[in-house]
């Protein structure tokens, strides 16, 4: 607690009286519904406070060190000796009406406006709108700079009312009533948050000055300003309405009578469909009729020409089977014989290998004895001894000759005799 002393006493704050009024009463931004407080007139020695709503931001300035700053609800604020609130002066009622609404503390939305725009056609027809926009702030509540720009417009309902008015107004005047009448809701939101590049309708409407976004158009009401725009409309809509009727009762007439048709229609052709399914029936019965009375007179031949048949067929093919018997039993009988056969070639084909073996056995064994008898007769003979028997013969041959007075001789048989003349004609020849 802190007690004054004799020469201090309590400093009163000063504020605007607008500002009085606010702090003693609770005012609603959008309504401006106000609820009285009962604690009576501000004591001016006591600290400034103020409570802010939820979703709500207040400015105060410092004009001391001029400087502003930014607080966001839910929060209590407490006024320094240099602080002021910043006061909003709004536009408020429908239509809008400017400085209508005094508030400390602005709303951040998500929340709507409603406004009346009177606008004109390019048939002159005048017409009032009754529009309602959803709006809200779209800012970083931890940055200053952004938060600064929540009150750089003062008014800022009757700023986009008034811009949004301005776009509705030019897009209205290049249409005709009845076009309008037609597609006021899309004329409406695309002449305020126009299109992209492929023509879709955007769904939202940037305020850069502020950060505010307005996502929603309604339209509440269109009604004629002038009595006599709005007996033509009434007119207008009652022919609407009578030749849609009429074009109704044509078009169910219409469809009365096209179904009448089809009916006739499918009638007859069943007709048809009966009356050849009729002659199909009548066609086969005859047919059957026809094919009994043949069968009837021709029953017995008939059945005794196919009595002789099947015994032909059944005689045909056991000569058949019988043929194919013979030929399997032949067939058989020349394989086991070729088998057989076979066997007792490949029989004879072995023995006579054995015996060749044998045989060539034996005269090896033979050679081998005769070699061995004649190596054993000559080793006892002696090879001098041999030698002097293969040179007996042509010694005493020549001792003969030479005993006789023979130089040379020559010895034939009588089959086959010597031409001497020849010899001798060469012989002299071969001289000269």
């Amino acid at each position: 607690v802190y007690m004054l002393t004799s020469y201090e006493e309590l400093w009163d704050k000063e504020l605007p009286p607008v500002v009085e009024d606010l702090l003693q009463t609770d005012a609603d931004q959008s309504s401006g519904i106000k609820h009285s407080s009962t604690s009576g007139p501000r004591v001016k020695s006591r600290l400034v406070t103020y409570r802010i709503p939820h979703n709500s931001a207040v400015q105060i300035y410092d004009y001391k060190a001029k400087k502003a700053r930014v607080t966001f609800g839910p929060d209590l604020i407490m006024l320094g000796p240099d602080e002021q609130f910043t006061v909003l002066n709004l536009s408020g009622n429908t239509p809008k009406t400017p400085k209508v609404l005094n508030v400390l503390a602005l709303l951040l939305g998500p929340r709507f406006s409603t406004d009346v725009v009177i606008v004109e056609t390019s048939d002159h027809a005048r017409l009032s709108l009754k529009l309602s926009y959803n709006w809200f702030f779209d800012i970083d509540k931890k940055n200053q700079e952004q938060a600064a720009l929540l009150f750089s417009v003062p008014d800022f309902i009757g700023d986009f009312c008034k811009a949004i008015a301005s776009r509705v107004r030019g897009s209205v005047a290049s249409q005709s009533f009845d076009h309008f009448h037609k597609y006021s809701a899309d004329l409406i939101r695309k002449a305020v948050f126009g299109a992209d590049e492929a023509g879709n309708i955007r769904n939202r409407f940037h305020f850069k000055s502020n950060n505010l976004i307005i996502t929603n158009i309604d339209i509440q009401s269109v009604e004629p300003v002038d009595q006599r725009t709005r007996d033509a409309l009434q007119k207008s809509v009652q022919l609407a309405i009578e030749i849609t009727t009429k074009s109704q009762e044509a078009t169910a007439r219409h469809e009365a009578e096209r179904r009448e048709q089809e009916a006739k229609g499918r009638l007859e052709r069943q007709k048809i469909d009966d009356e050849a399914e009729a002659e199909k029936a009548r066609k086969n019965l005859l047919s059957l009729q026809a094919a009994s009375a043949a069968v009837e007179s021709t029953g017995t031949a008939s059945a005794e020409a196919k009595a002789r048949a099947e015994a032909a067929k059944i005689e045909g093919e056991s000569n058949v089977t019988n043929a194919k018997l013979k030929a399997e039993a032949q067939s058989t009988k020349a394989s086991v014989q070729l088998k057989i056969l076979q066997n007792e070639q490949e029989t004879e084909i072995s023995h006579k290998k054995a015996w060749n073996v044998l045989e060539v056995k034996k005269a090896d064994e033979l050679a081998g004895i005769e070699a061995s008898k004649f190596k054993s007769i000559v080793d006892a003979i002696g090879a001098d001894t041999l030698k002097k028997i293969s040179q007996a013969g042509p010694e005493m041959q020549a001792k003969l000759l030479s005993g006789l007075g023979l130089k040379s001789f020559m010895i034939t048989d009588g089959n086959h005799p010597i031409n001497l003349f020849s010899t001798a004609a060469g012989l002299i020849g071969s001289s000269q």
